[in-house]
């Protein structure tokens, strides 16, 4: 029997001003699932997670959550001082006290090598999304959703972050929706791909198409050992203006 979803988008849609951030998206997240949102910028990535968070309201269609759900959400953008002597165990505290050994297991579980008493200023990008990483899943969260996890980190540093983010889905059984403008993220760890553009233009599974002509010109192939691509089905088009139209004959690219 299949699990109850933590969290399910029915037709969800969010019109601001009269105009739509996004519209008409279906999907949801089980135990123990990543998936993963991608699109270019303005595509409505961000706004689908908060409705799928229930930090927005849907304008139209349903956004629902798992009674009592536990939730940790990682930002792609933090506000920080970083003139403050801040440390390491003094950030993962900051929105809530945590006791000892629930810092120690959640540092053991990120592999993060710096002390707790080093200042976060200090920290390479890999370590401070690591310590980001450690300060979301300290209370065990059931539902993860990371918002651009491996910004500012070198390429070498974003394939460990995402065997990282296995490993915590593996370790807690917890779902995870993962929201990346680099389809690398795709092909490394993803159970299941929404692109977005204002709508869910395809969605699929990954699956042994790395090879495929159509990816290799618009995205490279950087990692082909990490690299699984999904299949792209698409059932309508954008006409010249704006207006999505059907296709006559659905394809994979």
């Amino acid at each position: 029997m299949q699990p109850t979803p933590l969290v399910t988008l029915n037709q969800a849609g969010i019109q601001v001003s009269g105009k739509w951030l996004v519209k008409d998206v279906s999907f949801s997240v089980a135990p123990g699932e990543i998936v993963t949102l991608i699109g270019p910028n303005g595509s409505g990535k961000s706004t689908t997670a908060k409705l799928a968070l229930g930090i927005l309201k849907p304008s139209q269609g349903q956004a629902t959550r798992r009674a009592g759900l536990r939730v940790a959400y990682v930002p792609q953008q933090l506000a920080i001082d970083w003139t403050l002597p801040l440390n390491v165990s003094q950030f993962l505290q900051l929105t809530g006290a945590l006791s000892r050994e629930e810092i120690h297991d959640a540092v053991d579980a990120c592999g993060l090598q710096s002390p707790l008493d080093a200042e976060v200023r200090t920290l390479s990008g890999g370590e401070f999304q690591r310590v980001l990483l450690a300060r979301a899943i300290a209370k065990q969260p059931e539902l993860l959703v990371l918002d651009e996890p491996v910004q500012g980190v070198d390429f070498a540093g974003e394939n460990a972050l995402y065997q990282l983010i296995s490993e915590i889905r593996d370790a807690l059984n917890c779902g995870i929706l993962l929201i990346s403008h680099d389809l690398h993220v795709v092909m490394a760890q993803t159970d299941r791909v929404l692109c977005l553009n204002g709508h869910v233009c395809c969605s699929g599974t990954p699956t042994a198409v790395a090879a495929s002509e159509e990816f290799q010109t618009l995205f490279g192939l950087r990692a082909e050992n990490q690299l699984a691509v999904y299949t792209h089905h698409h059932d309508h088009e954008h006409a010249s203006t704006g207006a999505i139209q059907p296709c006559e004959d659905h394809h994979v690219g």
